[in-house]
């Protein structure tokens, strides 16, 4: 039996137009992997991700999940919808029929997980933008997800900011189990993966060690 937590095979996806953005692409990500996707704009990584997380409906192939699936946006503001930390972060456990202490349980063990428990009453607007993105991990954590897709969420961070998230994303995986999947251009946070996939013209072109392809992309 398939043991993978992330199954992909010969996947294939086309927009209303007629134009291919997936081409037969193939992966496989095993569970408690921290894997990176690279690629140009347009090579189809953020469609993978979709697909993955069922934002997008399947056309050509095979995906298969193990687990809940969370999805971290680029952009924080697109995804968070509630006044206060707390609030947001309860928001997606409301479908789950949970009692109040099961629900603030919940949200104090997602906030600690990514070391925001301080900041559970403070208003999202007065969060910076990697205070933003690590609350919306604290979202998927608290829905339990055993899967963390993320869509490039470094993009709209400083620098500090950006190694900060990412190194707190390692940390996750490794401390609960987590299988993450990272869309990035930045090939410094390919230091910090197990894996990396590099995508070209809709289908994984090349896979491995990461900083194999890091030296690659850089020369």
């Amino acid at each position: 039996m398939d043991s993978a937590a992330i199954t992909v095979e010969g996947l294939s996806f086309y927009w209303p137009s007629g134009a291919a953005v997936l081409r037969e692409c193939s992966l496989t990500i095993e569970p408690g992997e921290f894997c990176m996707l690279l690629g140009n704009n347009g090579s189809g990584k953020s469609t993978l991700l979709r697909l993955l997380a069922g934002l997008l409906q399947r056309q050509v192939g095979m995906i298969r999940t193990k687990g809940p699936v969370g999805f971290v946006f680029q952009n924080p503001d697109h995804q968070l919808v509630m006044p206060t930390v707390g609030a947001d972060v309860a928001f997606g456990l409301v479908k789950e029929k949970l009692t109040l202490p099961q629900v603030r349980q919940r949200v104090e063990e997602a906030l600690a997980a990514v070391n925001l428990q301080h900041l559970q009453r403070r208003a999202i607007y007065a969060l910076s933008g990697g205070q933003k993105q690590r609350v919306a991990i604290a979202g998927a954590i608290a829905q339990h997800c055993q899967i963390l897709l993320l869509d490039e969420p470094t993009a709209l961070l400083d620098p500090d900011s950006q190694i900060d998230l990412v190194r707190q994303v390692q940390a996750l995986v490794k401390s609960r189990g987590l299988t993450a999947l990272w869309v990035t251009h930045r090939l410094a946070e390919l230091d910090y993966c197990d894996r990396a996939f590099l995508i070209e013209n809709g289908s994984v072109a090349d896979q491995g060690d990461p900083q194999r392809l890091k030296k690659k992309l850089q020369n």
